[in-house]
């Protein structure tokens, strides 16, 4: 009589056997043909048809301005917000967050950061950006202008028109002459 233990062991060994003559036996396997339906099958094209576009001059669902280039923010967008000193605040805090790192902390272009760009930020204070309509500075901060990034989605409209206004206040205050001893 064998053993329960003898018995197994013969079982396995049958099942390896057979098991290593059907891996070594020169016959092609073949799939089932659902394994391939993937690499068959027609492909999806997701853009075959072009999407929706949205409507000139329409503001999204969700809230927001309405799109508008550089030139039109120029001519058309004015500073709804009085120049209080809690609005100036408000902007220094903004302009100390944002705009500090690469135009520094008097807005001479000269931040901590500046010198790893590939362009130097210009200065707020003297040149061209003095002249430049409020409208300009609070298109170019909410879509970004040259090598500057777009910051509408950190800075809600307000936050944008305060700093713009202490921008103002910066640059009215280097144009003041100074007097000896102060």
């Amino acid at each position: 009589m064998i053993g329960p233990l003898a018995r197994t062991t013969r079982v396995s060994a049958l099942m390896l056997a057979v098991a290593l003559a059907i891996a070594a036996s020169p016959e092609p396997g073949f799939c089932f043909p659902w394994s391939i339906d993937m690499y068959r099958g027609p492909e999806v094209q997701p853009y075959a048809e072009a999407p929706r576009v949205t409507p000139a001059d329409t503001i999204p669902v969700h809230g927001g301005e309405p799109p508008m280039s550089l030139e039109q923010a120029t001519i058309k967008m004015h500073n709804p917000l009085e120049p209080t000193p809690a609005n100036l605040a408000e902007g220094k805090d903004q302009f100390t967050t944002y705009c500090a790192p690469c135009h520094g902390e008097s807005g001479q272009g000269n931040g901590p950061v500046a010198h790893l760009l590939a362009k130097p930020p210009k200065s707020l204070i003297s040149g061209t950006s003095k002249d430049l309509p409020d409208g300009y500075i609070y298109g170019a901060i909410r879509d970004g202008v040259l090598s500057m990034p777009s910051y509408a989605e950190e800075m809600p409209a307000d936050q944008r028109w305060q700093v713009v206004m202490y921008i103002r206040s910066m640059q009215s205050a280097a144009a003041k002459p100074k007097v000896a001893g102060n």
